[in-house]
Order: C-alpha cells, then structure tokens, then sequence
C-alpha cells in the first residue's frame, strides 16, 4: 500500500525516526536534578517522553528535506514544537480547561502529579521551546533563529493557538456555525501546524513570498487533521485514540461533525487531503514524504 508515492512503511519509518530523536532530545533536555525540583522534571518526562503522533516534528522535518535542511537542524526545531505542542495539552487537560484524565495512554500530569505541578510543567515547556530555538546549537545564522522565535511565538499566542482554546472555551456556551468553528481551528490547530511548515522553509532561507503554496498544504492539512479529530471523537476508540472520546457532543460543543454530518465530513476532509496534496505539484518526488503526511492525516485511528 503506498501514500502519497512512498510506501506505508516508509511513512512509518520517518515518523519512527523522527519520534525516537525527539524522545532522546527530551531526555537530554531534561535530567533529573538532585534537588527540589525533581517532581517538576519526571512530570515534564512524564508529559514528553513516549506517546503521541510527533506528527508536528515530522512535519517540520519533512519541509526541511526539501531545501536540504540538517537532520540535527530540523530534529531541534521539531522539539521545539513539540514543547509548544505538549505544553499545550498539559494545561488542556487541566480541570479549568477540559478536565481529562487520559493523554496519550497515560495519566495526564494534574492525574499523575497534581494541579499545581502540571501548571508549571506547561509554563516549563512553553519556556524551553524558545530555549531550544534561540540556541546557536539549531541554527547559526542569529536572523534565522529570530525569524523561528517569532513566527513560533505568532502562531502559539493569541492571534494563534491559544486564541483558539479560548474560542474553544467559549463555544460550549454559544452555538458557533461552521465559519466559526472553522475560524477556531484556524486558530487553534491549525495555527501551530502552520509553524511547522513555515520553520522548514525558514530553515531552507525561503523568502515569505515563495512559501505560499507550503502556506497552503499547511493551512488544508491543519483544517483535514480536525475533522479528523472530530470524526474520531464520534466514531474512535478511546484505548487506540489514548483519550477519551465523545467529549465534544456530551460538552455541546460545535464540531465539523456535528454541523455537517459524518459523511459530509470525511467528504470535506478528503477534499481538503486533495487540495493539500494540489499545492505541491510545483515539487517532485521530494515532496512525497509531505504528501504521505496528508493522506495519513485523514486514514489514522488516533
């Protein structure tokens, strides 16, 4: 079986490739001291090491293997987005926000530690991202790594991710329509998904006006992954998804799926998989591991 013109099993090395160097990065990163903070460090381990998709990384990787971007390179801005992306989670799940228990097979942090603890986790791996960034170690042009910081910062603040948790926050309260709900995750995930390609092309030294069509893959597959999202929420399996499902119906929150229906929603997300996968068609064989990424968006389980 093949994806986006590049075997499944080579998808699936990538993404291996790509999670076993973020995992050995988290733990370099972050050593256990011998002192009182100890508690915080295993519960940042705890949030950041094994589990999950790494489909961020990967994206970022993926982008940067376009303009012959260095492995070391792109593994460090990949893990700065994944500390964006699990601070992310880390405060998600807290009572406040979605109150869950479960994140990706394990107890989440305010479960496994306690309020307090996953509060400054989150803060930690907020911070750390742009620790990791800064760094001559991930790149050594300086206006490089500022262009990383900034455009990291737009897309996690609130003109970004955060702006559209709380969007989400408040769409239990008033029912959004679909350019609402499509605004929110803009917003929300897409914004960060957004970053991920945009940094491989800063990494490659792309001008901002020669990465509109990677502008679009990103924003096409970022709304593709939520109505993906959604449709597992309705249809998953909480033991394969890691999470509990079901959430957004009993919450009354407007999602993809409930405004267009299962059907009309796996239609809209494989035409956004199609249009996605339009937008490379100035890039060759080279852009397949991209292209592969698209289609797994909307054919995963979890």
């Amino acid at each position: 079986m093949r994806a986006g013109g590049i075997s499944r099993d080579t998808l699936q090395h990538a993404a291996a490739e790509i999670a076993q160097a973020i995992d050995a990065a988290f733990d370099q990163l972050l050593p256990l001291p011998a002192d009182a903070r100890l508690r915080l460090y295993e519960a940042m381990r705890h949030a950041t090491i094994g589990g999950g998709k790494r489909m961020r990384p990967l994206l970022v990787y993926a982008t940067g293997n376009l303009f012959n971007v260095s492995f070391d390179s792109l593994v460090r801005v990949g893990l700065a987005v994944e500390c964006i992306h699990v601070y992310s989670l880390v405060h998600d799940d807290l009572p406040a926000m979605d109150d869950d228990d479960l994140r990706r097979g394990k107890a989440t942090v305010h479960k496994a530690f306690d309020e307090a603890t996953a509060i400054l986790t989150g803060d930690c791996l907020h911070d750390l991202a742009f620790e990791v960034l800064v760094d001559p170690l991930t790149y050594a042009d300086p206006f490089v790594r500022c262009d990383l910081v900034r455009a990291l910062a737009v897309s996690s603040g609130p003109s970004g991710m955060a702006g559209g948790q709380m969007m989400d926050l408040e769409a239990s309260k008033s029912g959004f329509d679909i350019q609402s709900v499509t605004r929110l995750q803009q917003l929300k995930t897409g914004a960060l998904i957004g970053f991920c390609v945009e940094a491989g092309a800063i990494l490659g030294r792309v001008p901002p006006e020669g990465r509109g069509s990677l502008r679009g893959y990103a924003h096409d597959i970022g709304l593709a992954f939520q109505i993906a999202d959604d449709l597992l929420d309705v249809e998953g399996n909480a033991e394969l998804a890691g999470k509990a499902v079901g959430k957004d119906a009993a919450a009354g929150k407007e999602t993809f799926v409930s405004l267009l229906g299962v059907e009309r929603a796996r239609e809209q997300a494989s035409m956004l998989v199609d249009q996605a996968k339009a937008h490379l068609r100035s890039y060759g064989a080279e852009a397949d591991l991209l292209r592969a990424i698209a289609d797994y968006v909307v054919e995963r389980d979890r």
